[in-house]
């Protein structure tokens, strides 16, 4: 059983910067891929970034890719999100999710473990 906790959002401007956390305990995390997901209200959860078990892939959204960088500190069991160049549109709530047995990384059904998610918005 992995427990998953996510910290860093809050409000910001358009074009600003937040650094998401997710801390995890329970079980160590460099045996598991690791993904970030969003949620805004009255859509669907969409995949934001995913990375291997080593942190040597990284895959992002279309909508993200240039502007968001994930990245894990096994020895700290912990995974990141840097969104730079904010925009409204990334008004969401975010999550983090382990997942073991990754396919694409993409879809929400292949991941095990979520967090209870950080707001995120971001004013025009």
């Amino acid at each position: 059983q992995v427990q998953l906790v996510e910290s860093g959002g809050g409000v910001v401007q358009a074009g600003g910067s937040l650094r998401l956390s997710c801390a995890a305990s329970g079980r160590t995390l460099r045996t598991y891929a690791m993904g970030w997901f969003r949620q805004a209200p009255g859509k669907e959860r969409e995949f934001a970034a995913a990375i291997s078990r080593s942190g040597g892939n990284t895959y992002y959204a279309d909508s993200v890719k240039g502007r968001f960088t994930i990245s894990r500190d096994n020895a700290k069991n912990t995974v990141y999100l840097q969104m730079n160049n904010l925009k409204p549109e990334d008004t969401a709530v975010y999550y983090c999710a382990a997942g073991s047995g990754l396919t694409t990384g993409k879809s929400p059904v292949e991941y095990n473990y979520w967090g209870q998610g950080t707001q995120v918005t971001v004013s025009s």
